[in-house]
């Protein structure tokens, strides 16, 4: 009778978080949503892209938010499920009835590991494909240029060799008054500047659009060999005809597999050979390092002919320079001492110079690697997390005694405000090498799983931190 009374307190406890999660993940979803297009919202209106490449772009981003939105969701869910619960009277129940309130609590712990480890299944293996995807998107439709569309008395050059410039644009006819057309010159056409007091667009397919004139003047500035002397040509015309090739405006969406990939959107295996490769460069400029500073530049005074001949003619000036250097003063002419000092300060500049390039390229090395252990270490902290707030979220809920939805989302963001900070100041001190990838990214996961463990001690034992402190008579 006990056992079905505890199989049916997890039942419930656990129904309790279906609810709150998915309304809690999908709103999430939605609000990241929203901020993603507000954010790039500007790269996508004005350049006739396929509405099917726009919904593949939001699909493709949809990847990194469900990352972020499960662990919330499962935090604020944990808080209403387990306010809920002790709201209810319902802990005070099971302990009466002599159940350890772990065995409630255990299911729910269960299934956050199992969120977990798919949560970073997915983020090893889907996310980055799907990073990489969404990242191609993004630069073809960066190099993708704005479409045709003119509007009055605003200059247009979205056409290369083109400027337009219309006064008025009949909506109803698509008929053009009071144009004016500046020609660049190219191979095939001279400079030209065109003014007609009408016209028309007619559209031969996708690729080609023709612009009708009609009762204009042309002038144009033909190339010649002397730049002293300028030719203009002056024409008139009743109907002139311009065809302008719009397949450099088409969207082309290139093969994501051609691109170069980054950290964010590779896979564990493949950084870790990265990894690899850059701790081998690091161990072999250490030994570079090592060898630069057991050698000291070697300065070969023999080189010195003057200073050779000095000593062997025993010709000593009566001028020379006293020094706490032996060999500078061994040498009896003034010049070779002068020469050994600049030679041995170019020696020693060059030998500096050479430490600093080493160094310089062992810390590039290290950022590198860095940035790569943190994404490595960031596909496990973070779906970690869902483990955590089970944790942390489950005393606090059982404290507030609450279970709606406004307590819930009030100490969801202030844990959630501090998780994401920590996390992202943790990310940017191991980039800049001041601590290590593993502390960076696991600190505050550390931190607050060891709070949670503490107050689910308190609240399901008698144990107190002062125990541990008194003494026994």
């Amino acid at each position: 009778m006990l056992k079905k009374f505890v199989n049916s307190l997890q039942i419930d406890l656990l129904k309790k978080h279906v609810g709150p999660f998915l309304f809690c993940f999908l709103t999430l979803m939605f609000l990241l949503l929203m901020q993603f297009l507000i954010l790039h919202i500007d790269q996508l209106i004005g350049k006739d892209i396929p509405l099917r490449v726009i919904f593949e772009l939001i699909i493709t981003n949809l990847a990194y938010m469900v990352v972020l939105a499960a662990p919330m969701a499962v935090l604020v869910s944990t808080l209403m499920a387990f306010g809920k619960f002790s709201e209810l009277q319902e802990l005070t129940a099971i302990r009466a009835s002599g159940i350890h309130p772990m065995k409630v609590i255990l299911p729910v712990l269960i299934t956050s590991i199992t969120l977990c480890i798919g949560l970073a299944w997915f983020s090893n293996d889907l996310l980055p494909e799907a990073n990489h995807k969404s990242r191609s998107l993004f630069i073809d439709i960066r190099l993708k240029k704005p479409g045709f569309d003119l509007k009055p008395n605003e200059f247009y050059d979205g056409i290369e060799g083109y400027i337009f410039l219309v006064d008025n644009i009949d909506s109803e006819t698509d008929s053009l008054y009071g144009i004016t057309l500046f020609q660049e010159p190219t191979r095939s056409a001279d400079e030209a500047f065109i003014k007609a007091e009408k016209g028309f667009l007619l559209s031969e397919n996708s690729e080609m659009l023709s612009l009708y004139l009609f009762n204009g003047n042309m002038q144009k500035f033909p190339a010649t060999r002397s730049r002293s002397k300028t030719t203009v040509e002056i024409s008139t015309f009743k109907e002139h005809r311009i065809t302008f090739d719009l397949a450099d405006l088409a969207f082309e969406k290139s093969d994501p597999n051609r691109r170069n990939r980054s950290d964010r959107t590779m896979n564990i295996q493949s950084m870790k050979v990265i990894v690899d490769s850059l701790s081998r460069d690091i161990n072999n400029h250490f030994k570079d390092l090592l060898e630069l500073r057991n050698t000291l530049p070697n300065l070969d005074v023999s080189e010195l002919g003057s200073e050779r001949k000095a000593i062997q003619n025993n010709d000593v000036p009566d001028t020379v320079l006293i020094t706490n250097s032996i060999v500078a003063n061994n040498l009896k002419n003034i010049d070779d001492q002068k020469s050994l000092f600049k030679a041995t300060v170019t020696d020693l500049n060059n030998y500096k110079a050479s430490l600093q390039n080493v160094q310089a390229s062992i810390n590039f090395r290290k950022k590198a690697r860095n940035r790569y252990l943190v994404e490595i270490h960031k596909k496990f902290s973070i779906p970690f997390a869902c483990i955590v707030f089970i944790l942390l979220g489950a005393p606090i809920g059982i404290m507030t005694k609450r279970g709606n939805f406004g307590v819930a989302a009030i100490i969801s963001t202030v844990i959630l405000t501090f998780y994401w900070i920590s996390l992202i100041q943790g990310e940017k001190l191991a980039d800049r090498l001041f601590v290590t990838p593993f502390i960076g990214m696991w600190t505050f996961n550390v931190v607050f799983s060891f709070i949670g463990i503490l107050l689910l001690i308190r609240l399901t034992t008698e144990f107190r931190l002062k125990d541990l402190f008194t003494k026994n008579d």
